[in-house]
């Protein structure tokens, strides 16, 4: 009778272990999407967000040697990772060797060889939200505090990271909730939000001297800010939120010779990717009064700072995007990526547009796509 229990228990396991495994292991799948080219670019990694408390972050990956886009490649690569990549994907970056993905929910920063996505190294950081690499470091913005609205929230943190040991070796503290950030003339400009503590935003950027490792100076921008951009002629790009309502959106222009706003462009923006010497913007603007979002595109001259184009696609295809979420422009070729979140609980897509506008292709991405990390050709 103990033996019959014994045989019993191992095969209930057997299936328990089974089960478990088609819960949180799920194969990739891969679409042709084009002809191959060779470009200079192999390609790039999307990593999809997953509606937060569903575990669903999940890592996409196009090789356009091959004209293949790969969809959820984590999971199958990294087999032995419980709970794959985790909860909310919010930023994915190649910097040197490595793809560092941060898993904001879960609390790390997932670090993969760039070659293949298979897992090297984890870093625990509170509520981090975006990560920056400069010299034998990168850097990670971080929330500090739990995942939740609250008028006492702390201040936010900076965390350094060594490369090559994958440890934290240093942290500053910043502004409320601090999001993007990028680096310049020997500093890190990091955009604070506050966004925990609405209706009392924060409205500063705060420079890091990189040497010393404290913050040094807080720029007053505006409420509620996300977005930080650095163009080729030096100047930096800032974007707030607003508060949607009575406080519309708008970009800001910082001057990193004297740490000031210099310009404010009134138009209307979500996320930008800077191409030479454009702006390429789309905008959900969101009025809570009205019950009611305003979609746009447009680009931006970064000389001149005018807007000299609002219909970044022309035939008529953007009326396929319910909402968009991600926006790229491909380094060499000029053509653009612009993701949609749909309905934000059941799979994405991601639209290819030749540099004319043109759809060139659409492709289905896992839930809430959101931002791209090219892969050039070594």
């Amino acid at each position: 009778m103990r033996a019959s229990v014994l045989i019993l228990s191992i095969i209930s396991f057997a299936v328990l272990t089974g089960c478990r495994e088609d819960i949180y292991i799920h194969p990739s799948t891969s679409t042709e999407v084009e002809s191959p080219r060779i470009t200079g670019v192999d390609g790039f990694y999307l990593i999809n967000e997953g509606n937060m408390g569903s575990n669903k972050a999940t890592l996409d990956y196009f090789d356009e040697t091959q004209g293949v886009y790969h969809r959820n490649i984590y999971a199958e690569r990294n087999p032995n990772v419980v709970k794959e990549l985790g909860d909310v994907g919010n930023d994915v970056e190649i910097y040197g060797s490595k793809l560092y993905a941060v898993i904001n929910c879960s609390h790390k920063v997932e670090v993969m060889r760039a070659t293949d996505a298979v897992s090297v190294a984890r870093i625990d950081i509170p509520n981090c939200r975006y990560v920056i690499g400069y010299g034998p470091h990168v850097y990670v913005s971080s929330y500090v505090s739990p995942v939740q609205d609250d008028p006492k929230a702390p201040l936010g943190a900076i965390f350094k990271v060594d490369t090559a040991s994958m440890k934290i070796v240093d942290r500053v503290d910043v502004g409320y909730q601090p999001e993007e950030m990028v680096i310049s003339n020997g500093k890190i400009y990091i955009a604070n939000s506050g966004g925990y503590r609405a209706p009392n935003y924060d409205r500063t950027v705060s420079v890091v001297d990189l040497n010393t490792f404290e913050v040094i100076k807080d720029i007053d921008v505006a409420i509620n800010l996300h977005r930080v951009k650095r163009h080729k002629n030096g100047m930096i790009y800032v974007s707030s939120r607003g508060d949607n309502a009575l406080v519309p959106s708008s970009l800001y222009v910082i001057d990193p010779s004297i740490d000031k706003v210099v310009a404010e462009i009134n138009t209307p923006i979500s996320d930008m990717w800077i191409h030479g010497d454009s702006a390429y913007i789309y905008a959900s603007a969101r009025n809570e009064a009205m019950h009611s979002t305003t979609i746009s595109y447009s680009i931006l001259d970064l000389n001149t700072l005018r807007v000299v184009d609002d219909k970044i696609i022309k035939d008529g295809t953007d009326a396929n995007i319910k909402m968009p979420h991600g926006i790229a422009v491909h380094p060499i070729t000029g053509e653009i990526y612009i993701t949609d979140a749909r309905n934000y609980v059941s799979s994405g897509r991601i639209h290819c547009y030749t540099p004319d506008g043109i759809l060139k292709w659409t492709q289905t991405t896992g839930e809430i796509p959101s931002q791209f990390a090219f892969k050039t050709t070594h």
